[in-house]
């Protein structure tokens, strides 16, 4: 055995990836909260699954590691999802293993200390604050103005999330940004400034702290709750408009102290130049990992794998990036959502459009039997599109064209619509 990776939380796939490259010179030890073991894919095929408690504190994660650290030494430590990437800085640093450090994990988690690090640092003056209840909101709003953005101060999926354009607004922003939404920790309410301008997210690669930025993608969110509707890659921006993002964005990841592995860098750019809203180092969901694969040749989540067994990787992304055999040409990715409350039980028209031109997949996110409803999270979408183009804006075309295509059947209950009624 060359490597023992120790694998804190889950990650889909990649855990099952990192055993299956690494061969018989490999092993894995999965680290994990209980409720995760029915999500490992394939767990017969690690050589250990440990589970805690999820309330448990990092002493009760530290404990077994440390004791199988001292039969069988683990030589890394792998962190792939968002959830208890706290644990596994706690426990890489217990044990004296390279992964994030703690500090780290707590300003990309923590979104009120990310935003005090980047102030600290030079990179963005952002006003922003963490407040208790409405009153404290208005108090921001009096002396900070409007527009701002209300949010849980940790999570991802657009959970939470509101524009307030009035202090009329503030008690049901707050309200909305309070609620227990159960995928995201409980961390209050945060509320700062609002940046006006397209978004984007940015997705990089970092290795003994060098940052190589493989592509900015135009994001295309609901006006309401932000959640996301649609992506292109790559973005329509001029040279220069890329030069002042891709230094942005290294610069946050050094105030970070972001120094390997895969991130995604949610921005605004306004007219003063790149603002963050979020950063996370993990990659990125809704398909853009694939569609940057397709756009630009680099497998992301090939280059984790590898980073994690020990590969340098840089270099050969690079040379990626730099062949002129790829092609290029833009693709998008639009969602669908039904227009009803209830009960899904039907999805038509995949088929009919993954045939149009252009479409690269066309596939559900929700099955028969799964509520639908109002656009409140990225969770609320059923179905999406990827498609190619000429540029930016006809892979938009096409990958909203093929969405159009999708029916949705929907089981609606209640007094306005009757009984039980179908749309």
């Amino acid at each position: 055995m060359t490597e023992h990776v120790l694998i804190v939380g889950g990650g889909r796939e990649i855990p099952g990836l990192i055993r299956e490259a690494g061969g018989p010179d490999v092993a894995t030890t999965i680290l994990c909260r209980m409720d995760m073991i029915p999500k490992i894919r394939r767990p017969g095929q690690h050589d250990r699954v440990i589970a805690v408690r999820s309330d448990a504190p990092d002493e009760e994660w530290i404990a077994p590691a440390a004791a199988v650290h001292a039969r069988t030494p683990f030589t890394r430590v792998g962190t792939f999802g968002e959830r208890d990437q706290d644990r596994a800085a706690a426990v890489a640093k217990a044990l004296r293993l390279p992964c994030h450090t703690p500090e780290t994990i707590t300003w990309v988690h923590d979104k009120h200390a990310m935003r005090r690090r980047l102030t600290e640092t030079g990179v963005d003056d952002t006003p922003v604050a963490r407040v208790a209840d409405p009153a404290r909101l208005r108090a921001f709003i009096a002396e900070h103005g409007t527009p701002c953005v209300v949010k849980p101060a940790q999570g991802a999926g657009s959970f939470g999330v509101s524009v307030v354009r009035s202090p009329e607004e503030a008690d049901a922003a707050f309200a909305r940004a309070a609620r227990d939404f159960e995928v995201i920790p409980d961390a209050g309410v945060l509320v700062e400034r609002f940046h006006e301008g397209p978004q984007f997210s940015v997705e990089a690669f970092s290795e003994d702290g060098e940052h190589e930025i493989l592509a900015v993608t135009r994001k295309f969110s609901d006006p309401v709750g932000f959640v996301e509707l649609g992506h292109v890659v790559p973005a329509a921006l001029t040279p220069e408009q890329c030069g002042l993002v891709h230094g942005y964005v290294r610069r946050l990841l050094d105030a970070l102290g972001v120094d390997h592995g895969v991130t995604h860098t949610e921005i605004v750019l306004t007219d003063a130049g790149p603002r963050v809203i979020e950063t996370h180092v993990r990659p990125a969901g809704d398909e853009i990992p694939y569609l940057v694969h397709d756009v630009t040749g680099v497998d992301l989540i090939d280059c984790i794998v590898r980073q994690t067994l020990g590969e340098p990787v840089l270099a050969d992304i690079r040379k990626t990036l730099a062949d002129p055999d790829v092609d290029r040409r833009p693709e998008a990715i639009w969602f669908a959502v039904p227009q009803a409350r209830g009960v899904l039980t039907e999805v038509n028209g995949l088929e009919k459009a993954a045939a149009l031109p252009g479409v690269v997949a066309a596939e559900a996110l929700l099955a028969p039997g799964d509520e639908v409803g109002d656009l409140d999270s990225s969770e609320s979408r059923a179905a999406f599109v990827r498609a190619r183009g000429a540029d930016a804006a006809e892979a938009v075309a096409r990958a909203r064209a093929a969405v159009a295509e999708l029916d949705f059947v929907v089981r609606v209950s209640g007094a306005a619509a009757g009984p039980d009624s179908w749309v």
